[in-house]
């Protein structure tokens, strides 16, 4: 059994994943019903789906490591949210509920260990195109079908983000752009804009196919921490408008992130911006 308190990252996330995909087949039993959504608190919709998936997940996450504390969005939702130590998982059961709902299959399960303030292992399962990526010190993407016990080693595939070209492959979340993103995308020299939902925009910087993420509008930690250890471990960086690492454990914030930019290739950053300061100047008119 893996030591949830040990440091083998790599064996952590690859529990992270077989739980994650456990969580598919209810996700996609709702998925193919036109699961109905209702408004949260907050305004974000919320569907049967996440609640299935944030049982299973959590429930398997206490039977194998009791003695870590488990954030859940929907648990945090209805005013659950325990007190964290140096180590917990973020869970987001259906990160991209407004993709779900829409039905274009962008939409992830995720599940992140965080170790002071980092993500050092994580699982991002997207079962409407059957793929899983994980990382722990490595980063992996794997075929995973709905029901499907995580595929052998021999058939992963390992992530490393490619050095940026001249013209970079930006991402954009297909639901939630912004004045501020616009603008800092109009800074960089893009040859191509793709949009995309959920977490999987993590995973495509990760895979080498795209450059940059930027988001300035809202977050909270669940929506990253698993996209952010799998970009993380295939050598890309995910930082904060003050261009340090993005922190996660922030519970007097209730866990929310400010803005962030991801990149596949963070050498890139300082070669377009110069050394990271106090507000390094990409972010100028980012609110």
């Amino acid at each position: 059994m893996v030591d949830f308190n040990g440091d083998d990252r790599d064996a952590i996330a690859v529990v992270l994943a077989e739980i994650a995909l456990k969580a598919g087949p209810a996700v996609m039993e709702e998925y193919a019903c036109a699961a109905q959504s209702r408004a949260k608190a907050d305004g974000s919709p919320v569907t049967l789906a996440d609640h299935r998936a944030e049982a299973i997940i959590v429930e398997r996450l206490a039977a194998l490591a009791p003695g870590i504390a488990v954030v859940a969005e929907e648990a945090a939702a209805a005013g659950d949210t325990p007190i964290v130590g140096r180590r917990f998982f973020l869970v987001d059961p259906l990160d991209g509920t407004r993709e779900f709902i829409a039905r274009n299959g962008e939409f992830t399960v995720n599940i992140a260990l965080i170790e002071d303030g980092r993500p050092i292992a994580g699982a991002v399962y997207a079962p409407a195109v059957a793929k899983i990526w994980f990382a722990g010190r490595r980063a992996f993407m794997a075929r995973a079908e709905t029901g499907a016990r995580l595929a052998d080693p021999g058939d992963w595939r390992g992530l490393k983000t490619r050095a940026a070209p001249e013209r970079l492959t930006a991402l954009a979340s297909r639901s939630h752009c912004d004045p501020d993103t616009e603008s800092f995308l109009a800074r960089l020299s893009v040859a191509e804009r793709v949009s995309a939902g959920s977490s999987i925009k993590f995973c495509v910087v990760a895979e080498g196919q795209a450059d940059v993420y930027p988001r300035f509008a809202p977050t909270m930690e669940w929506d990253t921490a698993a996209g952010d250890a799998v970009l993380r471990a295939a050598g890309g960086a995910v930082l904060q408008l003050d261009g340090a690492p993005l922190v996660y454990g922030k519970a007097a914030q209730s866990f929310r992130n400010g803005g962030f930019v991801c990149w596949g290739d963070p050498r890139r950053v300082e070669a377009l911006f110069g050394a990271a300061a106090s507000r390094p100047p990409w972010f100028t008119n980012a609110r």
